[in-house]
């Protein structure tokens, strides 16, 4: 990837808090042959975002060192061997990086058209949940209609998604939130909440399924509810780890994983391979994008914040009081 002078973004000269975050002048990308280049006009807060800040998650090799996952815009330049795309189409992206800038060089093969009837701010409110939901909901654990799933942190801007997805599936969604927004999420189609701080999921989801468990459980938190979600899991369940909020280490009981006839499986999707990536937006463009344009499914946006303020927006996501995407835009 090429670079000349001349636009801003958020670097992080030194790893840190949510002021380590500093508007720069920084190098124009320049696409490379299978890039595109896209004007931003609105990127969207991921968590990893707070661990890249923070040092602990570096962007894969190759990839730009700003933040942000995903992004939504206009299509800027076309490099060489790109076909398909326009200059002045608006699009959305999946990104190793770089979302937190003026302009980013992503894979044609990462970028979606901006769905019908979605605001061209809000779409960048999407990638980055949408591929993980999917590949992990649907394309890994092979949810189908008629089963629950439980999803963790149902009140972020994967569990909105999943919550959504889940239902628009045919699937009864159970997810865990605080009450506070339990009434929101009831509205995207979760038919059953759990207050995480004041009862007991595994409990709760056996009561709700008269014992039977859950056949998908979608996990953040990583160590800290392995054990817990193998013992909420259904006879042949499938729990998909996707977050390490609750560690990284954690006892794993294969007995009661053999009992069952479930599996455990845990993904990233930063790291993959683009022409991976390639492939699963590829199945979310042919699968989800016509359950968003029919409004089955929405972008939930809890603010919209210039991107200049990014270290507020990191406080925000912190704090855990944001419900569905927060939202960084330029003018």
């Amino acid at each position: 990837m090429g670079y000349d002078r001349g636009m801003r973004a958020i670097t992080i000269p030194e790893p840190g808090g949510p002021d380590a975050l500093v508007w720069s002048e920084v190098p124009d990308p320049q696409p490379a042959p299978g890039e595109v280049v896209v004007a931003v006009r609105a990127s969207a807060v991921n968590r990893a975002d707070l661990l890249q800040r923070q040092g602990h998650y570096p962007p894969p090799a190759g990839a730009s060192a700003y933040p942000g996952l995903e992004c939504s815009g206009v299509v800027a330049a076309l490099g060489p061997e790109v076909t398909g795309w326009t200059v002045g189409q608006e699009v959305c992206a999946l990104l190793a990086g770089g979302g937190y800038a003026e302009r980013v060089a992503v894979p044609a093969g990462q970028l979606l058209p901006v769905p019908a009837g979605v605001d061209l701010v809000d779409a960048a409110a999407l990638p980055e949940v949408a591929c993980t939901v999917w590949s992990n909901v649907v394309q890994l654990a092979g949810l189908t209609r008629g089963e629950t799933l439980l999803v963790h942190g149902g009140g972020s801007g994967i569990g909105t998604f999943a919550i959504q997805l889940g239902t628009a599936l045919g699937a009864t969604v159970l997810a865990t939130a605080r009450s506070a927004k339990q009434d929101r999420l009831r509205a995207l189609g979760a038919a059953h909440l759990i207050d995480y701080r004041e009862q007991d999921f595994v409990e709760e989801v056996r009561r709700i399924t008269d014992g039977r468990g859950a056949d998908v459980i979608l996990d953040i938190m990583g160590a800290s509810y392995l054990g817990r979600n193998v013992s909420a899991l259904a006879t042949g369940g499938r729990l998909v780890v996707i977050g390490m909020q609750g560690g990284r280490k954690g006892e794993l009981d294969l007995g009661a994983l053999l009992a069952k006839r479930a599996s455990v499986s845990a993904t990233a999707l930063r790291s993959r391979p683009v022409a991976e990536k390639a492939t699963i937006v590829t199945g979310v463009r042919e699968q989800v994008w016509p359950l968003v344009e029919a409004g089955a499914v929405r972008p939930v946006v809890d603010r919209r914040l210039p991107l200049a303020d990014a270290a507020q927006a990191h406080r925000l996501i912190e704090s855990s009081d944001h419900l569905g995407k927060v939202l960084l835009t330029l003018p």
